[in-house]
C-alpha cells in the first residue's frame, strides 16, 4: 500500500466508532429496563398519581433505594419518561400506549415478552444451530395448550394480540376500498380488536371472527363494550380442520407467519374455498422487503418465529406468488402502520 493510501485509509479508519455496535450489542439492557417498568406496573401508577417524585414512585412501587433513581433516569434518557421539577411522568406517548386503562394499550405483548419471549430469546444460538423451538416445548409444554386451557393467561394473549394489531385494523378501515363490500370475517380475530376498528369505520359492514372456542366470551365481551355486538359476531371452529365461514372479505391478521409452509399454503387454499367470486383475502405481517434489507422488525420477527416453533415471516413477494398457486387471480401490497403491510388478494 502506497504511503497516501495508507494515509486515507487511517483518515476513514479514524472517522469509525463502535458506539452503534455498542448500542445493538446492549440493547437488551434499555429493552429489559422497558419490561420491568411494565411488569411494575410504572406508567399505570403514573398516569393514576403521577407526576410523582422519586421517593414517592419508589415506595409506590416497593423499589430498593439503590436502584429506584437510576430505574427512572434510565427510562428518562431512554425516551419512556418526562421529567420536570425532580418529579417523573409519563411522556404522551406512554401515557396512550402503556396505561392498562386506555383501549390504546400495548402492554399485553409487553407483558408477554417478559414472561415469556425474554428468557427464551435467551437461546437463539440454539435455535440457529439446531433449527428447533426454545419455548415451553423444550420442557414438555405446549404453549397453545397451556393458554387455551388458562382463562387468565388466554386473557393475557389476546389483550396482547389486539395492542399488536390495533393501529393494522385502523389502517386497514382507511385503506382498503370497504364500500365495495358488506361482510368481514377476521380468522384468528383473538379480542376482535381489528374488525371491531373496520366494523366502527364502516357501519354498513357485519361479520365478526373466527376462533376457538375458549375465545368467544373474550370476544363477547370486547365487541360489546365497543359496542358494535349487533353487528359483529363470533364462530368458533379450528382454521385446520373446519371449514372457514364465508365472507367477502376474510382477513388473517399475525396468522400466516405462525406455520410452516404448508400450512401456509392450505390456509391460503382455505380462504380462497371461502371467498365469493370476486371477494378478497386480507393477509398482514410484519412483511419482510422483497430485497431483505430494510424491514428489521420484520426479519426479528421471523426469528422470534423460529424461538416459538415452526413458522416463519415472508415477503410480499413470497405471499403473492402463494397466493396464485391457491387460485387468486389478482394480489398487491399495501404499506399499513410501522413494520405491518398487507397483502390483498381477489378471487
Amino acid at each position: 500500500m502506497s504511503e497516501s493510501n495508507a494515509g486515507a485509509a487511517s483518515g476513514r479508519a479514524g472517522a469509525l466508532t463502535p458506539d452503534a455496535i455498542m448500542q445493538l450489542g446492549t440493547g437488551f439492557w434499555g429493552s429489559k429496563t422497558l419490561l420491568s417498568a411494565v411488569e411494575l406496573k410504572l406508567f399505570a401508577e403514573l398516569s393514576k398519581a403521577g407526576p410523582l417524585d422519586c421517593e414517592d414512585l419508589r415506595e409506590r412501587l416497593g423499589l430498593h433505594p439503590r436502584s429506584a433513581r437510576d430505574f427512572f433516569d434510565a427510562l428518562v434518557a431512554l425516551g419512556m419518561l418526562a421529567r420536570a421539577d425532580g418529579r417523573y411522568s409519563n411522556t404522551p406517548e406512554t401515557d396512550l400506549f402503556l396505561d392498562p386503562a386506555k383501549p390504546t394499550y400495548i402492554g399485553g405483548m409487553m407483558e408477554m415478552a417478559n414472561a415469556r419471549l425474554y428468557s427464551f430469546w435467551g437461546s437463539l444460538t440454539e435455535a440457529l444451530r439446531t433449527g428447533q423451538p426454545q419455548n415451553e416445548v423444550k420442557t414438555g409444554g405446549d404453549f397453545f395448550q397451556t393458554l387455551y386451557a388458562d382463562p387468565e393467561k388466554l386473557t393475557q394473549f389476546t389483550s396482547a394480540m389486539s395492542g399488536l394489531s390495533r393501529a393494522a385494523g385502523e389502517a386497514i378501515a382507511a385503506k382498503f376500498p370497504w364500500s365495495d363490500y358488506g361482510s368481514v370475517i377476521d380468522i384468528g380475530c383473538a379480542q376482535g380488536a381489528v374488525p371491531v376498528a373496520i366494523a366502527t369505520a364502516h357501519d354498513h359492514l357485519t361479520g365478526g371472527g373466527f376462533d376457538l372456542p375458549p375465545v368467544q366470551p373474550i370476544f363477547d365481551s370486547y365487541v360489546t363494550r365497543c359496542g358494535v355486538a349487533d353487528r359483529m359476531t363470533f364462530t368458533s371452529g379450528d382454521f385446520f380442520t373446519d371449514p372457514l365461514p364465508g365472507a367477502d372479505v376474510l382477513i388473517m391478521g399475525h396468522i400466516l407467519h405462525d406455520w410452516d409452509l404448508d400450512q401456509k399454503r392450505l390456509l391460503l387454499e382455505k380462504a380462497y374455498a371461502a371467498l365469493p367470486k370476486g371477494g378478497a383475502l386480507i393477509v398482514y405481517d410484519a412483511i419482510i422487503d422483497d430485497e431483505r434489507r430494510e424491514n428489521a422488525f420484520g426479519l426479528l420477527m421471523s426469528l422470534n418465529m423460529l424461538i416459538e416453533g415452526p413458522g416463519f415471516d415472508y415477503t410480499g413477494a413470497d405471499c403473492r406468488g402463494w397466493m396464485s398457486e391457491a387460485g387468486f387471480s389478482n394480489s398487491y401490497i399495501e404499506q399499513l402502520v410501522g413494520s405491518d403491510s398487507m397483502v390483498v388478494g381477489i378471487k
